[in-house]
């Protein structure tokens, strides 16, 4: 019947439009979600960069600590910026912490040092003694790390790794990666110039500090608790080149024309950032001897 064909087909199509009302609802609906969705993530994402912009230290990331190598700030330069807390000497109680990389691994000094003792440290060499009056009343916790880890034999068996002919007047030693064998080679990718015994601890007697000709300092990564084993001789008066950031804990009382005579020979090769080179004259320490009153 052609009347009941027709209201067939009229009511198909209201069924189709109403389902395809109901479509377009429904997606008018979810797109009207996420936009809402995204308005709060996007308003939240607002409000915590714009946190971190304005917090103190809020944009700035952790870096990666800094490896050390043979031209990195583990020595002696003209122009440190650290400063450190000053400790009343002498001290009655020392702090060590870990730290890398390890060059030789040692046992931590004791935390209660002899502050009363007297000593002196004589550094037996392949070219002659070379010898230390220790500063146990003004750098504490920095001769019983000396005195630990000469005692322990840390020292034998090594060379001095870097030699400064200008701005600054230091040979530099200490450090368990350049052992009396090592062929140094200034490489940036050598391991020499970053060596610890496995701790480190905080600077000592800056204030006023001076580096006159026979000065024995700590040498540290340009931060003031990051002392370990390297230390320097001054062989020429540097005080106008380095700023008091290195730990003064000793004088040489004998030997010193040991350390200028190598400096007189100059570097074999050139560390390309730090500075200096590698002394031309091979200087070994064969063992450091210890002498306490």
């Amino acid at each position: 019947m052609p009347g009941s064909n027709d209201r067939q087909r009229r009511q198909a199509r209201e069924k189709y439009r109403r389902q395809q009302e109901l479509r377009i609802a429904r997606q008018r609906q979810l797109r009207k979600r996420w936009l809402t969705v995204f308005s709060v993530v996007a308003a939240a994402g607002l409000i915590v960069g714009l946190l971190f912009a304005f917090l103190p230290g809020g944009t700035k990331h952790p870096a990666a600590a800094p490896k050390k190598t043979p031209t990195s700030s583990s020595k002696p330069v003209a122009t440190p910026t650290a400063t450190a807390t000053t400790v009343a000497e002498p001290a009655h109680h020392c702090t060590y912490t870990a730290a890398t990389p390890v060059a030789k691994k040692e046992s931590l000094p004791p935390a209660a040092p002899d502050y009363a003792a007297s000593y002196t440290a004589t550094l037996n060499t392949n070219l002659g003694k070379i010898t230390f009056d220790l500063l146990n009343n003004k750098a504490t916790c920095t001769v019983n790390s000396f005195v630990h880890l000469a005692e322990a034999g840390y020292f034998n068996n090594t060379q001095c790794h870097r030699l400064v002919t200008s701005s600054i007047y230091v040979l530099q030693c200490g450090d368990a990666f350049a052992t009396s064998k090592t062929n140094l080679t200034c490489s940036s990718t050598s391991d020499v110039g970053s060596g610890t015994p496995g701790y480190e601890y905080a600077s000592e007697n800056l204030t006023g500090a001076k580096y006159p000709a026979g000065t024995v300092a700590m040498a540290n990564e340009g931060s003031p608790d990051t002392n370990g084993s390297q230390f320097f001789i001054v062989y020429k008066d540097s005080t106008s080149g380095l700023t008091a950031s290195y730990t003064p804990f000793a004088t040489v009382s004998s030997g010193l024309g040991i350390v200028q005579n190598v400096a007189k020979d100059g570097y074999s090769c050139q560390y390309a950032e730090a500075g200096g080179g590698a002394p031309k004259e091979k200087v070994i320490i064969d063992s450091v001897t210890i002498k306490k009153t």
